[in-house]
């Protein structure tokens, strides 16, 4: 296990400093030069000496690969310098930012999640095939709706129609639940997607036939054996999916008018301010690497297969049977005589 997670661990810091070396390529192959526009505006009253020492901190005098490495050990300080708009460190605004973006990003994951998870439910056990059929349809159509039209009309419905919630952020939870449900429904499309095909085709698992013949209904062996072995193409898609709530923010919180990391990075793009926007760049990466870190290292607690795939038991020179049994234990019967494995896993991985 310890090998499984430093081996993920390195992944995630190449992963890191992948991205920094792109950003930093990027946006220094941009046209123009932040900088130097800075300098030359008049609003900016910039005197010869001032405008020295910012060339002279952000090492424009010197070579780019210079730059790159002097850049790089800032970074790994926890520098990320100063934006060219305002002077102020870019941490500090990002730090101001984070907590607003992490409180909208977390409710629409979980929004999210249980969308998907009722959708999905339903599209494979609704009692009524017309029903099963409508629930199917909805994440297309939630992943062919632009996030900013649900955010449009939304507020115009919700706030300048009914009145129900704010127009714009006063701080309070209700304004904080639309914007939410707006970003969870650019999630659901997928997670649901993903999760109705799983779990149809582990309902036709031979574990799960053996559960029902032993007389276990379809709760019980939804319970314990579906929804199991269904939630590992979808943790692997929510890594992905968490990506993907940071950029879906950017759009989000400008419909309703939230300060946030999107805001930040909407005016660092109207300015020019490369400085603020490689910042934006690294905890956006920070954010992806850490959760798809977490979702590597939750991998082994639902399948403990997945550490066979690593070496550890491959070298005893036996196939996957073999491994999987030294790894999940003996059998034993539960309590309607089916066969459970180790963490209640299905029964075929170490049935002879």
């Amino acid at each position: 296990m310890s090998t499984y997670i430093l081996k993920r661990a390195g992944q995630a810091v190449l992963v890191l400093w992948a991205a920094y070396t792109l950003s930093f390529l990027l946006l220094n192959a941009l046209p123009g030069d932040a900088v130097s526009n800075r300098i030359q505006n008049p609003e900016a009253q910039l005197s010869p000496e001032s405008a020295q020492a910012l060339i002279a901190y952000y090492g424009l005098d010197r070579p780019l690969v210079v730059q790159y490495f002097s850049g790089l050990g800032s970074v790994l300080h926890g520098d990320l310098g100063f934006s060219l708009t305002n002077g102020t460190t870019v941490g500090g605004l990002l730090a101001h930012a984070l907590p607003s973006t992490l409180q909208l990003t977390g409710l629409a994951l979980v929004f999210g999640l249980i969308f998907a998870a009722l959708l999905a439910t339903g599209a494979n056990y609704a009692p009524w095939k017309p029903v099963r059929a409508v629930l199917g349809s909805i994440p297309a159509l939630f992943g062919s709706v632009p996030t900013f039209v649900v955010g449009i009309l939304a507020l115009q419905f919700l706030s300048f129609e009914f009145g129900l919630i704010p127009s714009t952020d006063d701080g309070t939870f209700l304004a904080l639940l639309a914007p939410a449900v707006t970003l969870a429904i650019f999630i659901t499309a997928p997670l649901a997607q993903v999760l109705a095909i799983s779990i149809a085709k582990t309902r036709d698992l031979p574990f799960v036939h053996v559960l029902r013949a032993r007389g276990a209904g379809e709760g019980y062996s939804f319970r314990r054996g579906v929804l199991r072995n269904s939630s590992l193409p979808v943790l692997t898609l929510l890594g992905l999916v968490c990506g993907e709530l940071i950029a879906g923010s950017v759009v989000t919180e400008a419909v309703f008018a939230r300060s946030g990391i999107g805001q930040v990075t909407v005016n660092a793009v109207g300015t020019q301010d490369l400085p603020v926007l490689q910042g934006v760049v690294l905890i956006a990466a920070l954010a992806f690497v850490v959760v798809n870190f977490v979702v590597d290292i939750a991998y082994p607690f639902l399948d403990p297969r997945i550490l066979v795939a690593t070496g550890r038991t491959r070298r005893a020179g036996a196939g996957l049977r073999a491994p999987a049994k030294t790894l999940l234990g003996d059998s034993r019967l539960d309590g309607i005589g089916a066969v459970s494995v180790g963490r209640g896993l299905p029964a075929e991985v170490s049935m002879p």
